[in-house]
């Protein structure tokens, strides 16, 4: 090789490892951009179970510090979808190792979602979130095809064909022999736009006891919702996050969610 071509040689490989190096800033901010969606919240409710079919979890709050997270609630026991859970349709992106929500399987939506407004039956209670006391013609519906599927609606206001069919009436008080799972409960932003299949009425709401799973939401005891729904702050962009354990340990770091340890 001629001292002119090693020259040429050197350049061009001077030039390429320049290119990487000028492309390593752009790939971390498009990597960062992946999360950017809820880098923004200082708050984050927090559910992790055992494995994609447990009907169970650990339930923890925490808000935003500097750079970090720290522990604003004490960690809970909660129950979740019967059949466990699965990648919804939320604020990550999508994720293929895992199964996939869809309706009426019976499974908790994995990923990270917006916490949505509060509901219940009193005509207020003590929160900062955007509240909606249900009535007892309020449904939410799961039928898929729908045109409100995935919605909170008035039948008063749509008609009663268009909640034809839906299984969750919000005033399950009145429709369900005094059912009190919905006293209070806040949506879960799981498929906002309303994909069809990709599951519906996703909600954090109470437990009717700490053995009985859900269809698809994740439920706590009243003080421990008392109290989410007293500390959430709209200003601070709450998130509500719930994975298996294994998919947490894989996600933790890239997806800046907080580090397990000692509680407040």
């Amino acid at each position: 090789m001629t001292s002119s071509v090693r020259r040429f040689v050197s350049r061009r490989f001077l030039a390429a490892a320049l290119a990487v190096v000028a492309a390593a800033p752009l790939a971390s901010a498009m990597a960062a951009s992946e999360t950017l969606a809820w880098q923004s919240s200082r708050q984050m409710v927090l559910v992790i179970t055992p494995d994609w079919n447990a009907d169970h979890g650990v339930l923890r709050a925490y808000e935003r510090s500097g750079d970090g997270w720290k522990p604003a609630i004490k960690a809970q026991a909660v129950t979740v979808g019967r059949s466990g859970s699965a990648w919804g349709i939320g604020l990550n992106e999508p994720q293929s190792a895992g199964p996939q929500k869809r309706e009426g399987d019976g499974r908790a939506a994995a990923g990270v979602y917006r916490v949505g407004d509060v509901f219940g039956y009193a005509d207020k209670i003590d929160t900062r979130m955007p509240y909606e006391a249900m009535q007892d013609t309020d449904w939410c519906v799961d039928v898929d095809g729908s045109p409100y599927y995935n919605q909170i609606v008035d039948s008063k206001k749509v008609g009663e064909k268009a909640v034809q069919g839906s299984s969750e009436p919000m005033r399950r008080d009145l429709h369900v022999d005094g059912d009190q799972r919905y006293k209070i409960g806040f949506v879960i932003e799981q498929n906002a736009k309303g994909q069809r299949g990709s599951g519906s009425c996703i909600f954090a709401h109470l437990w009717e006891s700490p053995t009985d799973a859900t269809a698809g939401c994740t439920a706590m005891p009243e003080p421990v919702m008392q109290h989410l729904l007293a500390w959430m702050k709209p200003e601070d962009q709450p998130v509500f996050v719930l994975l298996p354990q294994s998919e947490y340990a894989r996600l933790q770091a890239s997806w800046h969610l907080p580090k397990l340890g000692a509680q407040p």
